[in-house]
């Protein structure tokens, strides 16, 4: 499921126009994006918790040609979902 296909579902659900809804989704990926740059931690009830973890340098492997290499550190961001959404899962 894409962009288009949850605004499309949210329209169903709800009165907003699919401009109203295009511009709040825009909204909030982005509010999302700059908490976490300046935070590190975005919580979402009923959802789950997006956090920013730090991953270590390590070797690793190119698999064309088999030659070890260095994967430098980087940060990447995590996604621990909630009870109430394993539940629904369930």
């Amino acid at each position: 499921m894409g962009k288009k296909d949850i605004l499309e579902l949210a329209h169903q659900k709800s009165t907003l126009s699919h401009r109203e809804l295009r511009e709040a989704f825009s909204a909030i990926v982005s509010a999302i994006s700059e908490t976490l740059l300046k935070q590190g931690r975005v919580s979402i009830p009923k959802f789950g918790v997006l956090k920013v973890k730090e991953r270590a340098p390590r070797k690793g492997r190119n698999p064309k040609t088999g030659e070890i290499i260095q994967i430098p550190a980087k940060k990447a961001v995590v996604f621990r979902p909630a009870k109430a959404l394993k539940e629904v899962l369930q």
